[in-house]
């Protein structure tokens, strides 16, 4: 098996979503979502960037399939794509260590 995202599809698909998802401000953005539909300029407001840079980070995030968006009027909402995102972005959490510097969970474990 060939492991060289040029030649394996799925592998590169997998890296292009990681990659979309490893940015503090698209991980803001993911965790906004949660709750639903977001207009742009509020998610501008929450991560403190001009509409530009916003729009750049949902574009990637919308190119690898993590969102969609829908006009409404004059605004533009966005929502997540992928309903798995929020239990995906729980397990990274339990793969991080715990600040209280506590010994570390394992991810899934029961």
């Amino acid at each position: 098996m060939n492991l060289t995202s040029s030649t394996n599809p799925r592998l590169a698909s997998r890296v292009a979503v990681i990659k979309a998802l490893a940015h503090p401000s698209r991980l803001i953005i993911a965790e906004a979502l949660q709750g639903g539909p977001v207009c742009v300029g509020d998610l501008e407001k929450l991560i403190g960037a001009d509409m530009s840079t916003v729009s750049k980070h949902l574009s990637l995030m919308r190119g690898v399939g993590l969102v969609t968006c829908e006009r409404r009027g004059v605004q533009v909402f966005y929502q997540l794509a992928c309903v798995c995102l929020p239990d995906f972005l729980r397990c990274v959490d339990e793969l991080c260590p715990p600040s209280s510097g506590a010994a570390e969970g394992a991810c899934c474990a029961s």
